[in-house]
């Protein structure tokens, strides 16, 4: 048996887990749960194009006016206006900064948790680094699964606002996405698998 790569003289957090060396492979490990890299099919939706490309051009047009040189900045500028273009399309509610205690080291606060009927969503807002960003948006996810006991598949999304990347949650394996939704420019597709996943 393995010995542990957490602490047993301390708690961990959800950020926590951002600022550990260790690969998403061992850290998700830590909670019986495998890791695999691979393109996801991730459910996609055609949606009426017209009001995504007319903010598409907006988003354009504003954001070389926008000092993006931190994570506040890229959550308020860019994330959280994609988000409530989302509402547009969808029947949901949308919590920030929402509190999460399940146990002992899986426990914090989700930057973004959205919730349909059908389905719910975690997004996890960095300034850089999607790879150590996706390990914490991994272990939330494990946090979230717990929590809702019977949910199904789950799916998050780790983004620094202009880069998306997703990840999914079945069972006892969390999968990363190979591919990135980049915005501008894949406003679209972004839009197509985010309303996917949650209608």
């Amino acid at each position: 048996m393995r010995r542990s790569i957490l602490s047993s003289e301390r708690d961990y957090t959800f950020s926590d887990f951002f600022h550990l060396a260790y690969p998403t492979e061992d850290i998700v490990k830590e909670f019986g749960i495998d890791y695999s890299l691979a393109l996801l099919e991730l459910p996609h939706k055609e949606i009426a194009e017209k009001p995504v490309r007319r903010f598409q051009e907006e988003l354009t047009r504003k954001l070389p006016k926008i000092s993006l040189n931190s994570e506040v900045a890229r959550r308020d500028f860019l994330i959280a206006p994609i988000l409530l273009e989302l509402l547009n399309f969808i029947d949901g509610r949308i919590s920030a900064e929402y509190p999460l205690e399940v146990e002992r080291n899986l426990r914090g606060t989700l930057d973004y948790l959205i919730r349909t009927d059908k389905q719910l969503m975690v997004i996890e807002a960095k300034k850089a680094d999607l790879d150590k960003g996706f390990t914490q948006l991994a272990v939330e996810l494990i946090a979230v699964a717990r929590y809702e006991e019977d949910a199904g598949p789950l799916f998050g999304v780790v983004t620094t606002g202009d880069l998306w990347k997703f990840g999914k949650l079945e069972g006892r394996r969390i999968t990363k996405d190979m591919d990135v939704y980049r915005v501008p420019t894949d406003m679209v597709d972004l839009f197509g698998v985010l309303v996917g996943v949650l209608t």
